[in-house]
C-alpha cells in the first residue's frame, strides 16, 4: 500500500520558515541536514512525530517561484493543515501576529481559515464539522 511520508512547501528563507513553522504554528523540527547553501529541513506535528514530514523546501527553481507567486496572488493556499478547534487556533495565532487572508468560516462540511506563512505562501487551516 502506498502512503504519504513527505510533502513540501516552498519557502523563501529556510531559517525564517523554521522559526514560523515551529515557534508560531507549533510543529517540531525533525531533520536538518546541510546540503550546499541550503538544508534538508523537515518539521512534523507534535501529535504525529513519526508521521508525515513537511519539507521546508528552499525556493531555488525559477518556474516554481512563478507558480508560488501566482497561487498567492490568486489567494489560493499552497496546502492545508487539519486542526481540532479552528476558532481556538485562529485566536492564538492572531494574538501572535499571524495575518489571515480568510478568517474562520464554514465551507460545506468543514470550517476553514487561510493564513500567510510569511515565507511566500497562504496555508489553509481546516476543521471538520
Amino acid at each position: 500500500m502506498i502512503r504519504i511520508s513527505l510533502t513540501s512547501v516552498p519557502v523563501d528563507n529556510q531559517d525564517k520558515a523554521l522559526d514560523f513553522y515551529t515557534n508560531v504554528l507549533g510543529f517540531i523540527k525533525k531533520a536538518e541536514v546541510p546540503i550546499g547553501e541550503h538544508k534538508w529541513l523537515t518539521v512534523v506535528s507534535p501529535l504525529e512525530q513519526s508521521g508525515v514530514e513537511l519539507l521546508l523546501e528552499p525556493m531555488t527553481f525559477g518556474p516554481a517561484k512563478v507558480y508560488q507567486t501566482a497561487l498567492k496572488e490568486a489567494g489560493i493556499p499552497w496546502t492545508s493543515f487539519a486542526v481540532d478547534d479552528l476558532q481556538k487556533e485562529f485566536k492564538k495565532l492572531s494574538e501572535l501576529g499571524v495575518h489571515f487572508s480568510i478568517e474562520p468560516r464554514e465551507a460545506g462540511p468543514v470550517m476553514i481559515a487561510v493564513l500567510d506563512d510569511t515565507c511566500g505562501n497562504y496555508i489553509q487551516l481546516m476543521q471538520e464539522l
